[in-house]
């Protein structure tokens, strides 16, 4: 039984190739006030961005949208307008590594800007099954993270095999680019946590995402209480 904890093994951008341009246009890169990317994230409504909590470490103050490669001006750039981190998060290695980024105002869907949905609350993966996981991240230990969005494959590994090599593991994990997306028939299931060491060569330890799933009621209370100033 996978419908409790899901864990998926391989590396995030490592081996990786490039997204195909006008595909995945829920890709949002949190940026900082120098216009640096420090993390990944996605559109769930035209006001809300999903990333992981452990990003505002970097102080993200806007998200850019409809933008596969980072150095193209083609794009909305949007303020944050409030960082909904989730109350229980203390460190990635806790759990509930998730932050909810509500926009200053809504974003204009297009060919270049789509929303992505989110999973419903009990959702089943099949061990070994194919997900992929999208992102700017390093390609590679000691690299600089890459300008043009870069998408790879990752599978379903079994819980157990997964606590056996990462001892104590968070709740609601699943075993990335930081704060992007586990992608996994057409719906975002992950938010990207942490890998081991921040090294992008191990063979032998899964990274770790977020289960979105468990988090859908404390997402829908945030954006149902969106208030607007207009």
């Amino acid at each position: 039984e996978l419908n409790k904890l899901f864990f998926m093994a391989l590396n995030d951008i490592i081996n990786g190739e490039k997204a195909p341009e006008n595909s995945m246009q829920y890709m949002a890169s949190v940026q900082n006030n120098m216009g640096q990317h420090v993390c990944g994230g996605f559109l769930i409504t035209q006001d809300f961005v999903v990333s992981a909590a452990h990003c505002n470490d970097s102080t993200p103050t806007h998200v850019v949208l409809g933008n596969h490669n980072l150095k193209n001006g083609n794009h909305q750039k949007i303020k944050i307008k409030k960082k909904n981190i989730h109350e229980n998060y203390q460190n990635v290695g806790q759990g509930n590594d998730i932050m909810l980024l509500e926009l200053l105002y809504k974003v204009q869907l297009n060919e270049r800007v789509q929303t992505i949905q989110l999973p419903p609350a009990e959702i089943h993966l099949e061990e070994n099954q194919v997900c992929q996981v999208a992102g700017w991240g390093k390609t590679e230990t000691d690299v600089k993270s890459v300008d043009e969005l870069r998408v790879v494959d990752v599978s379903v590994i079994n819980p157990r095999v997964c606590e056996e090599l990462w001892h104590g593991l968070p709740a609601n994990v699943i075993c990335g680019d930081s704060g992007g997306p586990l992608l996994c028939d057409g719906l975002a299931v992950g938010v990207v946590s942490f890998n081991y060491e921040k090294n992008c060569s191990y063979p032998n330890k899964p990274n770790i995402y977020t289960d979105i799933s468990k988090y859908h009621q404390w997402i829908d209370g945030i954006v149902k209480s969106r208030k607007y100033d207009e």
